[in-house]
């Protein structure tokens, strides 16, 4: 991301999506311009990348057969006996020659991430036991913290937050947008890397964590007692607007959005709904089951979309009768990356409603994360995705039906939809 100051939120969509990238992002749109540029975390460490999606499944009970040729190559390879020598010699040269001491475990953990990485493919890595477990927590949507989205100057390492989730400690201790984190605890806010500063914000359910913060307009800072507790990360928010429209925002796709989904749904139909835009710009994507799941909800009977795998293996992903039956239109940008392009396509192709934005950033592969007796976690591109149709997005991404470049129309200090060009694109369309 690009190395700016923060700044305070202004004009801009609320937070959309978590994480650091993965792999480069495309041409970046004016969309969010006041949303801090730096790099994002939530209180949790994140690992919910930019264009990731997860395929949950047992693969002790389902990894595909092959014969004895194919599953020796890339272990004859790897252990092959010049391999192991030519190791072994880098070794002894990092032991004679490296300037400090040498952290062993790091050195064999760096080692099976390189095995990956050696796959050139930015999407398959290794998760150390820590890093597992922090990525677990990023995709149940749950954890336990004070409920904040925190941003870190790439150059400064000055940490702000950027957005207090409602209901949670955080906002019932005081804690607002934009401030800056001087301390947690004795520890400065400014003398770590941000996923390691979270790591001494989160803890044990019921305990405390001092923060002394720096807030515009305070002459002083302020100091805080924030009480830990299970936060479930709320991934969709809703707002009804003019003509009985139902706008529902969707920040990723984690186990608990499909839930989230369905209460908002019945919430806004309450309302009196009867037409509904789902933004998913900036949605990085998620779990493959959780966005298979709303689509059921949503779509008539059929194929809501298919994976391949280098087998020939195919699997189907389909929707039942039931679907609701509502005009639509849906929000997307070039950053909205994989499980929304699942999304984003099976709209499209179905003729369910109309896609209005710029093209998708064009994910069409699936990982599956595949857990070692250690706690550690190999994390392995295993399949291509598909449309309904039978499209291939990967490195293409989604056109939008009506080709509309975000603008932000208003002044307000915070995001308004009714002071966004695409928002009141959409509204346009569904009221005719």
């Amino acid at each position: 991301m690009d190395n700016q100051e923060y700044q305070s939120q202004e004009n801009y969509p609320p937070y959309r999506g978590k994480g650091e990238l993965e792999v480069p992002q495309k041409k970046k749109s004016d969309f969010g311009k006041g949303v801090a540029i730096g790099v994002l975390c939530t209180l949790f460490v994140m690992a919910l990348a930019v264009g990731g999606i997860w395929l949950s499944i047992d693969l002790k009970n389902n990894r595909q057969s092959v014969n004895a040729e194919e599953k020796g190559n890339s272990k004859t390879a790897i252990f092959q006996e010049n391999v192991e020598k030519k190791a072994g010699e880098i070794a002894d040269l990092i032991d004679q020659y490296y300037y400090e001491d040498i952290d062993q475990s790091a050195l064999i953990e760096g080692m099976y991430a390189g095995i990956l990485n050696g796959l050139g493919d930015p999407y398959s890595s290794y998760f150390t036991a820590e890093e597992y477990a922090s990525f677990n927590e990023s995709t149940t949507g749950t954890y336990y913290g004070i409920g904040a989205v925190l941003n870190q100057n790439i150059n400064t390492k000055i940490v702000t937050i950027l957005h207090v989730y409602p209901g949670t400690p955080a906002e019932e201790a005081g804690v607002k947008d934009g401030d800056i984190i001087v301390k947690v605890g004795d520890i400065d806010g400014d003398s770590m890397e941000l996923s390691e500063l979270v790591s001494h914000i989160k803890g044990e359910e019921g305990t405390t964590v001092h923060l002394e913060l720096l807030r515009q307009g305070e002459a002083s800072h302020l100091e805080f007692d924030v009480a830990r507790r299970k936060i479930q990360v709320p991934t969709v928010e809703t707002q009804m607007l003019e003509g009985k429209i139902g706008l529902i925002q969707i920040t990723e796709f984690s186990e608990n959005t499909p839930e989230q989904f369905d209460s908002a749904i019945k919430d806004l139909q309450g309302q009196g709904m009867q037409a509904m835009i789902v933004d998913l710009r900036n949605n990085p994507g998620g779990v493959l089951q959780s966005v298979c799941t709303m689509l059921d909800k949503i779509l008539p009977e059929g194929l809501v979309v298919y994976t391949e795998d280098k087998y020939g293996s195919r699997s189907e992903f389909k929707s039942d009768a039931n679907c609701l039956e509502i005009p639509m239109a849906v929000l997307i940008n070039e950053n909205s990356a994989s499980a929304s392009e699942i999304f984003a396509g099976a709209i499209k192709d179905y003729k369910y409603g109309t896609l209005i934005g710029t093209t998708s950033f064009g994910k069409g592969i699936v990982q599956t994360i595949i857990p070692l007796n250690d706690g550690s976690a190999v994390k392995v591109t295993m399949a291509k995705y598909f449309t309904p149709k039978g499209n291939y997005i990967h490195d293409v991404g989604i056109a939008p039906d009506i080709e509309l470049e975000y603008k932000y129309q208003g002044e307000d200090e915070t995001y308004n939809p009714m002071h966004d060009n695409q928002v009141l694109k959409a509204l346009e369309i569904l009221q005719k």
